[in-house]
């Protein structure tokens, strides 16, 4: 009897310290998953939001204004030039050591990631479209071409730099990969994007 009580006892025993291993190596994976900064800020960098779209731009020397000296540069003088090109933007973070941290805790994952930016804008100038009119007295001029693709570059990069609708779309991706990335864990995800307030997302 008291050797099936020994035999009992060390069984059990074997089951409780296989069991506390399994445990102890879970949370340690766990804890790992969860606190591995290097994960996050490369799933961060890689949730790019790409957009497309046409930029446009139109150059004349004549105002359209009716009257007869307008009229007759029309006919002689005339230079008005259209261009549109199709462009490739893409929005996402530029994380470094200083603008990103990951703090976690039994219940909620702080994030903090830099504000979104434009990270790079390509006009595609194969697809590029053309139109002109000219005066009588006007002949075409390649510089002139050349400017107005400069200009258009420019503008065009300018205003999607400051583009408030993209920049909140490459947000909300980011949001979402990286809520996605926690899920698992059922935990509550900070995430705050420069200066801004942290904004709670709750896992489903």
């Amino acid at each position: 009897m008291k050797k099936i009580i020994t035999w009992l006892v060390i069984i059990l025993f074997i089951i409780l310290v296989f069991w506390l291993g399994q445990w102890s190596g879970s949370r340690t994976v766990n804890e790992q998953v969860l606190s591995n900064s290097l994960i996050v800020r490369e799933i961060a960098e890689l949730a790019s939001l790409e957009v497309e779209g046409s930029a446009s731009i139109k150059r004349s020397n004549v105002e359209n204004s009716g009257n007869w000296t307008d009229n007759l540069k029309k006919v002689f003088a005339e230079n008005t030039i259209w261009v549109t090109v199709p462009y490739t933007a893409k929005y996402g973070v530029d994380v470094n050591e200083q603008n990103f941290k990951v703090n976690v805790n039994k219940k909620k994952v702080q994030v903090r990631l830099p504000a979104p930016q434009l990270l790079s804008y390509e006009l595609r100038l194969n697809k590029m479209e053309t139109a002109n009119r000219k005066g009588w007295l006007m002949f075409s001029d390649d510089d002139t071409y050349t400017d107005v693709q400069k200009k258009l570059y420019e503008t065009s990069r300018a205003q999607l730099e400051d583009n408030k609708v993209y920049i909140e779309q490459s947000k909300e991706k980011i949001r979402k990969i990286i809520t996605q990335y926690y899920a698992p864990f059922e935990l509550e995800v900070d995430i705050r994007f420069g200066d801004e307030a942290p904004r709670p997302v709750k896992l489903d």
